[in-house]
Protein backbone atom coordinates (compact mmCIF):
# COMPACT_ATOMS: atom_id res chain seq x y z
CA UNK A 1 0.00 0.00 0.00
CA UNK A 2 1.57 3.69 -0.98
CA UNK A 3 2.13 5.96 1.51
CA UNK A 4 2.43 9.58 1.06
CA UNK A 5 3.42 12.49 3.83
CA UNK A 6 0.10 13.75 6.36
CA UNK A 7 0.15 16.56 8.27
CA UNK A 8 -0.70 14.91 11.66
CA UNK A 9 -2.01 16.22 15.05
CA UNK A 10 -0.60 13.21 17.28
CA UNK A 11 -1.52 14.86 20.93
CA UNK A 12 -3.40 17.23 23.19
CA UNK A 13 -0.30 19.41 23.99
CA UNK A 14 0.92 22.62 22.37
CA UNK A 15 2.67 21.81 19.01
CA UNK A 16 1.92 18.13 18.50
CA UNK A 17 2.17 18.58 14.93
CA UNK A 18 4.66 17.15 12.34
CA UNK A 19 4.72 15.59 8.90
CA UNK A 20 3.87 11.57 9.49
CA UNK A 21 3.83 8.62 6.65
CA UNK A 22 0.14 7.92 5.95
CA UNK A 23 -1.15 5.17 3.90
CA UNK A 24 -3.36 5.82 1.13
CA UNK A 25 -6.94 5.37 3.03
CA UNK A 26 -9.00 2.38 1.92
CA UNK A 27 -12.50 3.54 0.88
CA UNK A 28 -15.68 2.09 1.79
CA UNK A 29 -18.88 1.59 -0.85
CA UNK A 30 -20.47 4.95 -0.40
CA UNK A 31 -17.09 6.96 -0.43
CA UNK A 32 -14.55 8.00 -2.96
CA UNK A 33 -11.19 8.64 -2.71
CA UNK A 34 -9.96 12.17 -3.62
CA UNK A 35 -6.93 12.99 -4.79
CA UNK A 36 -6.23 15.90 -2.75
CA UNK A 37 -4.80 19.60 -5.24
CA UNK A 38 -5.26 22.09 -2.43
CA UNK A 39 -5.89 22.37 1.74
CA UNK A 40 -6.70 25.85 3.08
CA UNK A 41 -5.80 25.97 6.40
CA UNK A 42 -7.74 26.86 8.91
CA UNK A 43 -7.81 28.71 12.42
CA UNK A 44 -9.18 25.90 13.79
CA UNK A 45 -6.30 23.61 12.70
CA UNK A 46 -4.20 26.80 14.42
CA UNK A 47 -5.96 26.33 17.38
CA UNK A 48 -5.06 22.80 17.72
CA UNK A 49 -1.64 23.65 16.56
CA UNK A 50 -1.50 25.48 19.71
CA UNK A 51 -3.70 23.62 21.91
CA UNK A 52 -5.99 26.58 22.42
CA UNK A 53 -9.03 25.07 21.07
CA UNK A 54 -12.13 23.77 22.46
CA UNK A 55 -13.54 20.69 20.75
CA UNK A 56 -12.70 17.16 21.53
CA UNK A 57 -10.37 15.60 18.55
CA UNK A 58 -9.34 11.85 17.65
CA UNK A 59 -5.57 11.86 18.17
CA UNK A 60 -3.97 11.24 16.28
CA UNK A 61 -5.16 13.03 13.52
CA UNK A 62 -4.40 13.86 10.07
CA UNK A 63 -5.57 17.83 9.87
CA UNK A 64 -7.48 20.09 6.84
CA UNK A 65 -11.26 20.28 6.37
CA UNK A 66 -11.03 22.91 3.92
CA UNK A 67 -9.85 20.99 0.67
CA UNK A 68 -10.53 20.76 -2.79
CA UNK A 69 -9.55 17.75 -5.64
CA UNK A 70 -10.05 15.07 -8.24
CA UNK A 71 -11.69 12.04 -7.64
CA UNK A 72 -9.43 8.71 -8.52
CA UNK A 73 -11.46 6.14 -7.10
CA UNK A 74 -15.33 5.38 -6.33
CA UNK A 75 -16.76 2.69 -4.06
CA UNK A 76 -19.00 -0.27 -5.53
CA UNK A 77 -22.41 2.06 -4.40
CA UNK A 78 -21.46 5.27 -5.17
CA UNK A 79 -23.09 6.32 -8.71
CA UNK A 80 -23.73 9.97 -9.63
CA UNK A 81 -19.76 10.53 -9.48
CA UNK A 82 -16.75 9.21 -11.68
CA UNK A 83 -12.77 8.68 -11.56
CA UNK A 84 -11.54 12.25 -13.29
CA UNK A 85 -14.34 14.65 -11.15
CA UNK A 86 -13.13 18.07 -9.90
CA UNK A 87 -14.61 18.38 -6.19
CA UNK A 88 -15.01 20.24 -3.32
CA UNK A 89 -15.87 18.72 -0.28
CA UNK A 90 -18.10 19.61 2.99
CA UNK A 91 -16.78 18.98 6.23
CA UNK A 92 -19.27 16.57 7.72
CA UNK A 93 -17.65 13.35 7.16
CA UNK A 94 -19.53 11.72 10.19
CA UNK A 95 -23.50 12.41 10.59
CA UNK A 96 -26.17 10.31 12.54
CA UNK A 97 -29.12 10.40 9.18
CA UNK A 98 -32.07 9.38 12.12
CA UNK A 99 -30.74 12.84 13.99
CA UNK A 100 -33.79 14.88 14.00
CA UNK A 101 -31.85 17.76 12.99
CA UNK A 102 -30.80 15.35 10.05
CA UNK A 103 -33.79 14.77 8.88
CA UNK A 104 -34.46 18.65 8.90
CA UNK A 105 -31.60 19.08 6.51
CA UNK A 106 -29.73 20.48 9.45
CA UNK A 107 -26.99 17.97 9.85
CA UNK A 108 -24.08 20.53 10.63
CA UNK A 109 -26.53 20.75 13.70
CA UNK A 110 -26.49 17.18 14.26
CA UNK A 111 -24.81 16.75 18.21
CA UNK A 112 -22.91 13.43 17.25
CA UNK A 113 -21.44 14.79 13.82
CA UNK A 114 -17.83 15.07 13.58
CA UNK A 115 -15.85 16.92 11.04
CA UNK A 116 -12.76 16.38 8.84
CA UNK A 117 -9.28 17.16 10.70
CA UNK A 118 -10.35 16.22 14.41
CA UNK A 119 -13.18 13.94 14.28
CA UNK A 120 -11.81 11.74 11.53
CA UNK A 121 -8.58 12.19 9.41
CA UNK A 122 -8.40 15.29 6.89
CA UNK A 123 -7.21 15.99 3.83
CA UNK A 124 -3.44 17.76 4.58
CA UNK A 125 -2.26 14.57 2.80
CA UNK A 126 -2.44 13.10 -0.62
CA UNK A 127 -5.27 10.89 -0.74
CA UNK A 128 -8.48 11.80 1.31
CA UNK A 129 -11.76 9.28 2.30
CA UNK A 130 -14.88 11.28 1.41
CA UNK A 131 -17.98 9.97 1.67
CA UNK A 132 -20.06 10.52 -1.54
CA UNK A 133 -22.87 12.33 -0.13
CA UNK A 134 -20.17 15.22 1.10
CA UNK A 135 -19.23 15.97 -2.40
CA UNK A 136 -19.91 19.26 -4.62
CA UNK A 137 -18.74 19.36 -8.12
CA UNK A 138 -16.68 22.00 -9.01
CA UNK A 139 -17.34 24.23 -12.35
CA UNK A 140 -14.55 24.28 -15.12
CA UNK A 141 -14.15 28.11 -14.62
CA UNK A 142 -13.29 27.94 -10.98
CA UNK A 143 -9.27 26.94 -10.07
CA UNK A 144 -9.67 24.12 -7.46
CA UNK A 145 -7.14 26.08 -5.39
CA UNK A 146 -9.89 28.44 -5.20
CA UNK A 147 -12.66 25.82 -4.78
CA UNK A 148 -10.38 24.74 -1.74
CA UNK A 149 -11.55 27.54 -0.34
CA UNK A 150 -15.40 26.98 -0.46
CA UNK A 151 -15.85 25.48 3.09
CA UNK A 152 -14.43 29.23 5.03
CA UNK A 153 -16.83 31.25 2.50
CA UNK A 154 -19.79 28.60 3.45
CA UNK A 155 -19.27 29.67 6.76
CA UNK A 156 -19.58 33.30 5.73
CA UNK A 157 -22.25 33.07 3.98
CA UNK A 158 -24.53 31.10 6.75
CA UNK A 159 -23.43 33.59 9.01
CA UNK A 160 -24.33 36.89 6.78
CA UNK A 161 -27.54 35.54 4.81
CA UNK A 162 -28.98 32.58 6.79
CA UNK A 163 -28.21 33.66 10.17
CA UNK A 164 -28.29 37.91 9.94
CA UNK A 165 -31.17 40.28 9.06
CA UNK A 166 -29.65 42.53 6.81
CA UNK A 167 -30.91 44.49 4.43
CA UNK A 168 -29.21 46.87 1.57
CA UNK A 169 -28.09 50.25 3.28
CA UNK A 170 -27.31 48.55 7.06
CA UNK A 171 -24.11 49.76 8.05
CA UNK A 172 -22.65 46.29 9.51
CA UNK A 173 -19.44 46.38 11.49
CA UNK A 174 -17.40 43.07 11.35
CA UNK A 175 -15.26 42.07 14.66
CA UNK A 176 -12.17 40.51 14.12
CA UNK A 177 -10.06 40.15 10.54
CA UNK A 178 -9.55 36.63 9.98
CA UNK A 179 -9.98 34.92 7.08
CA UNK A 180 -14.20 34.40 8.59
CA UNK A 181 -14.24 37.96 9.47
CA UNK A 182 -13.20 39.34 6.24
CA UNK A 183 -15.20 36.92 4.17
CA UNK A 184 -17.98 37.78 6.37
CA UNK A 185 -17.51 41.46 5.45
CA UNK A 186 -17.54 40.20 1.41
CA UNK A 187 -20.77 38.87 1.63
CA UNK A 188 -22.08 41.75 3.89
CA UNK A 189 -20.88 43.63 0.95
CA UNK A 190 -22.49 41.69 -1.59
CA UNK A 191 -25.92 41.80 0.28
CA UNK A 192 -25.63 45.99 -0.10
CA UNK A 193 -24.42 46.61 3.27
CA UNK A 194 -21.93 49.76 4.22
CA UNK A 195 -19.85 47.46 5.63
CA UNK A 196 -16.17 47.83 8.19
CA UNK A 197 -13.58 45.50 9.70
CA UNK A 198 -12.58 46.15 13.32
CA UNK A 199 -9.24 45.17 14.10
CA UNK A 200 -5.85 45.99 15.54
CA UNK A 201 -2.95 48.17 14.72
CA UNK A 202 -1.26 45.19 14.14
CA UNK A 203 -3.61 44.03 11.71
CA UNK A 204 -2.30 46.35 9.11
CA UNK A 205 -1.33 43.71 6.28
CA UNK A 206 -4.78 42.21 6.77
CA UNK A 207 -6.49 45.49 6.38
CA UNK A 208 -4.98 45.88 3.07
CA UNK A 209 -7.21 42.73 2.34
CA UNK A 210 -10.42 44.20 3.65
CA UNK A 211 -9.89 47.44 1.11
CA UNK A 212 -9.60 45.05 -1.63
CA UNK A 213 -13.06 43.88 -0.64
CA UNK A 214 -14.77 47.29 -0.73
CA UNK A 215 -14.95 47.22 3.26
CA UNK A 216 -13.54 50.21 5.53
CA UNK A 217 -10.72 49.11 7.79
CA UNK A 218 -11.41 50.55 11.55
CA UNK A 219 -9.19 50.47 14.50
CA UNK A 220 -11.89 51.66 16.94
CA UNK A 221 -15.50 51.82 15.38
CA UNK A 222 -17.22 54.03 17.76
CA UNK A 223 -17.32 57.23 15.89
CA UNK A 224 -18.28 55.01 12.50
CA UNK A 225 -20.96 53.34 14.49
CA UNK A 226 -23.03 56.03 15.09
CA UNK A 227 -22.00 58.66 12.05
CA UNK A 228 -25.81 57.79 10.69
CA UNK A 229 -27.84 59.37 13.51
CA UNK A 230 -26.48 58.15 16.74
CA UNK A 231 -27.90 55.29 17.66
CA UNK A 232 -25.14 52.68 16.95
CA UNK A 233 -24.92 50.21 13.53
CA UNK A 234 -27.44 48.15 12.24
CA UNK A 235 -25.53 44.87 12.33
CA UNK A 236 -22.53 43.62 14.10
CA UNK A 237 -21.01 40.24 13.05
CA UNK A 238 -18.55 38.96 16.03
CA UNK A 239 -15.69 37.12 14.08
CA UNK A 240 -13.35 37.10 16.90
CA UNK A 241 -15.24 35.30 19.60
CA UNK A 242 -13.95 36.39 22.78
CA UNK A 243 -15.50 38.45 25.53
CA UNK A 244 -14.79 41.85 24.97
CA UNK A 245 -15.69 41.66 21.27
CA UNK A 246 -19.21 40.54 22.25
CA UNK A 247 -19.35 43.36 24.70
CA UNK A 248 -18.24 45.95 22.01
CA UNK A 249 -20.84 44.50 20.04
CA UNK A 250 -23.53 45.07 22.60
CA UNK A 251 -22.25 48.43 23.23
CA UNK A 252 -22.07 49.42 19.23
CA UNK A 253 -25.21 47.96 18.42
CA UNK A 254 -28.21 50.06 17.75
CA UNK A 255 -31.35 49.46 19.29
CA UNK A 256 -33.81 46.69 17.74
CA UNK A 257 -30.66 45.88 16.34
CA UNK A 258 -28.56 42.72 15.13
CA UNK A 259 -25.64 40.47 16.54
CA UNK A 260 -24.63 37.43 14.61
CA UNK A 261 -21.91 35.58 17.04
CA UNK A 262 -19.72 33.26 14.50
CA UNK A 263 -16.56 33.37 16.35
CA UNK A 264 -15.42 30.71 18.97
CA UNK A 265 -14.38 32.00 22.60
CA UNK A 266 -13.84 29.43 25.43
CA UNK A 267 -13.64 31.89 28.04
CA UNK A 268 -16.64 32.83 30.17
CA UNK A 269 -18.60 35.87 29.83
CA UNK A 270 -17.40 38.45 32.75
CA UNK A 271 -20.62 40.89 31.93
CA UNK A 272 -24.14 41.58 31.88
CA UNK A 273 -25.79 40.81 28.93
CA UNK A 274 -28.57 43.10 30.31
CA UNK A 275 -28.37 45.87 27.53
CA UNK A 276 -29.26 43.00 25.02
CA UNK A 277 -33.01 43.19 26.80
CA UNK A 278 -32.95 47.39 27.55
CA UNK A 279 -32.02 47.19 23.62
CA UNK A 280 -34.55 44.79 22.26
CA UNK A 281 -31.12 43.42 20.45
CA UNK A 282 -31.30 40.02 18.78
CA UNK A 283 -28.15 38.20 19.79
CA UNK A 284 -27.49 35.27 16.84
CA UNK A 285 -25.19 32.25 16.87
CA UNK A 286 -23.93 31.10 13.11
CA UNK A 287 -22.53 27.05 13.37
CA UNK A 288 -21.36 25.87 9.84
CA UNK A 289 -23.41 24.92 6.83
CA UNK A 290 -25.62 22.88 4.39
CA UNK A 291 -25.76 21.28 0.80
CA UNK A 292 -27.86 24.21 -0.54
CA UNK A 293 -25.34 26.90 1.15
CA UNK A 294 -22.62 25.05 -0.53
CA UNK A 295 -24.07 24.93 -4.22
CA UNK A 296 -24.92 28.66 -3.82
CA UNK A 297 -21.12 29.73 -3.03
CA UNK A 298 -19.73 27.66 -5.78
CA UNK A 299 -22.23 29.60 -7.93
CA UNK A 300 -20.78 32.73 -6.43
CA UNK A 301 -17.07 32.08 -7.01
CA UNK A 302 -17.37 30.60 -10.35
CA UNK A 303 -18.66 33.59 -11.55
CA UNK A 304 -16.42 36.16 -10.12
CA UNK A 305 -19.40 37.73 -7.67
CA UNK A 306 -17.28 36.51 -4.36
CA UNK A 307 -13.59 36.00 -4.97
CA UNK A 308 -11.32 34.54 -2.49
CA UNK A 309 -7.93 35.68 -4.12
CA UNK A 310 -7.30 38.35 -2.12
CA UNK A 311 -6.97 36.50 1.26
CA UNK A 312 -4.49 33.78 -0.45
CA UNK A 313 -1.15 34.94 0.86
CA UNK A 314 0.68 31.92 0.22
CA UNK A 315 1.08 28.13 -1.07
CA UNK A 316 3.13 26.12 0.70
CA UNK A 317 3.84 21.79 0.15
CA UNK A 318 2.62 19.48 3.10
CA UNK A 319 6.12 18.86 4.42
CA UNK A 320 6.48 23.19 4.66
CA UNK A 321 3.39 23.01 7.01
CA UNK A 322 5.20 25.03 9.67
CA UNK A 323 5.94 27.69 7.84
CA UNK A 324 2.33 28.16 6.27
CA UNK A 325 1.37 27.79 9.75
CA UNK A 326 3.58 30.29 11.27
CA UNK A 327 3.11 32.69 8.72
CA UNK A 328 -1.09 32.99 8.94
CA UNK A 329 -0.61 32.56 12.79
CA UNK A 330 1.70 35.55 13.20
CA UNK A 331 -1.15 37.47 11.31
CA UNK A 332 1.43 38.22 8.39
CA UNK A 333 -1.21 37.02 5.65
CA UNK A 334 -4.94 36.20 6.05
CA UNK A 335 -4.43 32.31 4.74
CA UNK A 336 -2.10 30.09 3.86
CA UNK A 337 -2.75 27.23 1.39
CA UNK A 338 -0.96 23.66 1.48
CA UNK A 339 -0.01 21.32 -1.77
CA UNK A 340 1.28 18.05 -1.97
CA UNK A 341 4.71 18.30 -3.17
Amino acid sequence: MSESAAVVNFAPEAGSVEVRPFAKPMIGADDVLVEVAAVGVCGSDLHQWTASHSWPVNYPVVLGHEFAGTIVETGVAVDSWREGDRIASETAAVIDPENPMTRRGLYNLDPTRKGFGYGVDGAMTRYARVPARCLHRVPDALPLEHAALTEPCCVAYNSVVGNTRIQPGDRVLVIGPGTIGILCAAVAKLCGGDVAVLGLPADAARFEVVKQYGCTPLTDATEWSKQRDGLGADVIIDAAGVSPSLKLAIDLVRPAGWITKVGWGPKPLDFSIDPLVQKNVTLQGSFSHHWTIWERVLALLASGQLDVQPIIGGTWTFEDWHEAFETMHSGQIVKSLLKPS
